[in-house]
């Protein structure tokens, strides 16, 4: 886990009281999940249930995630509508998540994805500047002017001065942090703290359990709305 803030200490008692009764198939909210403040509006349409990761390219624990969550997805179909994004690590002009903002606008993140990790946790190679990432992107295939004219696009820059606000309104303090529809958030730290004998390996698959659970119930609230 990378930690953005500390994790209050009242969370981590409730936690640890509640651990014992808390499962991955069947969690509990202030265990394993929890229930944004103020949930945000989801962008998915239709029958579809909004799945989003707040992740850093940086992060071992995203590192660590990814190959579950990569093979999850691939099985959700059109269960879900699953986007990722990236948390500022260094502020409102942070490169990592200028690097994905800028693919994402090319429509090359999630082709390139696995690339920009294997470059920081295989190659130990830190995208950590401006120049890092043209650098890269040039060796990995994409046209040097047509990269800078997106990086330096008025939108791509709009959206990475949004993004710390956009982490903070979702109650990101962590990463890697999913957020079901809008409303329920959890992670493989909060998975792990609440079910405290799932071995490390086992945790990411927890964690995608939880995820299963409330996309679930996320489902359940929407066709009870449609209902009334």
């Amino acid at each position: 886990m990378h930690r953005l803030n500390t994790i209050a200490a009242a969370f981590g008692l409730f936690a640890a009281v509640t651990s014992a009764y808390a499962t991955p198939i069947a969690p509990k909210s202030g265990a394993e999940y929890s229930l944004l403040t103020a949930p945000q509006p989801a962008q998915a349409g239709g029958k579809k249930i909004e799945v989003i990761e707040f992740f850093m390219y940086h992060c071992p624990a995203c590192n660590e995630f990814e190959p579950a969550l990569s093979a999850w997805v691939k099985q959700q179909g059109d269960n879900i509508e699953f986007r990722r994004v990236h948390v500022p690590h260094t502020g409102d002009n942070d490169p990592e998540a200028h690097l994905f903002l800028t693919l994402e606008a090319m429509q090359r993140e999630t082709e390139l994805h696995d690339k920009v990790e294997a470059t920081w946790h295989v190659e130990h190679h830190r995208l950590s500047s401006d120049a890092d990432n043209l650098d890269w992107a040039v060796k990995n295939g994409i046209d040097k002017n047509q990269f800078l004219s997106v990086y330096n696009s008025f939108s791509v820059l709009a959206r990475l001065k949004n993004l710390g606000r956009m982490a903070n309104n979702y109650g990101v303090d962590s990463t890697p942090t999913l957020v079901v529809d809008g409303r329920y958030l959890t992670a493989p730290a909060m998975v792990s703290l609440a079910n405290q004998t799932i071995p490390r390996e086992a945790v990411s698959q927890a964690t995608l359990q939880v995820v299963d659970a409330l996309v679930a119930e996320a489902r359940r609230t929407h066709a009870g709305a449609a209902a009334k």
